[in-house]
């Protein structure tokens, strides 16, 4: 049986303008996802995906002899699945050549409303078993800057940018004192990424500038030695997003009495927050509905 892992992700700043070449800080979480294939004994495959709470999520079997037919199936997460095996079969021709079976597993280690890369994770794990390169299975199949593949490649923080067609990954080392004071918060909204890159794309103009901002923001955070000023830097960094997506900063829409600074991490509107909190914030958000609160050193590698 072969064994493939790949690590969630969590845009740290960068969100939306990544797309056009800003410098991004990206944090490869603790949590990712697994993925077992076992030859078996036909020529079909068997395909169960178990969330993380062992339960299956999603379970179908697929004809190898099929797979080249556009639709063999009406299920909306064969059909995604489907194209990414056959996309991956198109890279690499040796791939699933012989029509020999398999069962495989995938297991994810956040529920799947977290937002931290279920599908990233996933393409990440098939371009391993496939043996082919996951940024360029990616752009065959949900697109995208490919930020989140390399948090599934990496185990420390990275900073990502896209040049032209070159992607650039440098690993850092972002261990600042005040991470215990660093905590990440879930708004129980599972937020569509390729929706809000959509409205992003509708609404914005005169990025030069911006971006420049945003690169020199990035630096800063990473350089930072006290909450204070990284609350600061993340604090601009929400108003310029702002200024090109034209959406109302996450704290500014329901967490105006909170002491402490807040940015939204990927696509607005979603998913996780990051909160700088001298104090344990845990109170403040239960209190308001939001239940899933992790401190940083539970949450990224």
């Amino acid at each position: 049986m072969k064994v493939f892992s790949s690590h969630g992700k969590l845009l740290l700043t960068g969100e939306y303008v990544v797309l056009d070449g800003a410098l991004a800080l990206a944090l490869p979480t603790k949590y990712g996802q697994t993925l077992h294939a076992e030859l078996s004994s036909n020529s079909k495959i068997v395909w169960k995906s178990y969330d993380n709470e062992g339960n299956i999520w999603y379970e179908d079997t697929f004809e190898l002899k099929q797979l080249e037919k556009s639709i063999i199936s009406d299920n909306p997460n064969s059909k995604r699945l489907i194209e990414i095996i056959n996309a991956a079969r198109e890279l690499n021709p040796n791939f699933l050549k012989d029509f020999q079976g398999f069962k495989v597993s995938t297991y994810l280690e956040f529920p799947r409303n977290w937002g931290l890369g279920s599908s990233s994770t996933l393409i990440n794990n098939i371009a391993q078993w496939a043996e082919v390169d996951a940024y360029i299975l990616l752009d065959k199949t949900f697109g995208g800057s490919g930020y989140d593949i390399a948090c599934a490649q990496h185990k420390t923080p990275i900073l990502y940018e896209l040049d032209g067609p070159t992607r650039k990954v440098q690993p850092v080392n972002f261990n600042p004192d005040f991470k215990p004071q660093l905590y990440f918060v879930h708004l129980n909204k599972k937020q569509n990424s390729r929706d809000g890159i959509k409205h992003y794309q509708t609404h914005k103009k005169n990025l030069a500038h911006l971006i420049t901002k945003i690169n020199a923001i990035t630096k800063d955070l990473l350089a930072c030695t006290t909450l204070s000023d990284f609350g600061k830097g993340i604090r601009a960094h929400e108003t310029l997003i702002s200024e090109i997506t034209q959406q109302t900063p996450v704290k500014d829409l329901y967490f105006q009495d909170f002491n402490g600074a807040i940015k939204s991490l990927g696509a607005w509107g979603g998913d996780f927050i990051l909160v700088t909190s001298e104090t344990d914030p845990s109170a403040y958000f239960k209190e308001r509905g939001y239940d899933t609160i992790l401190n940083y050193t539970e949450m990224i590698l």
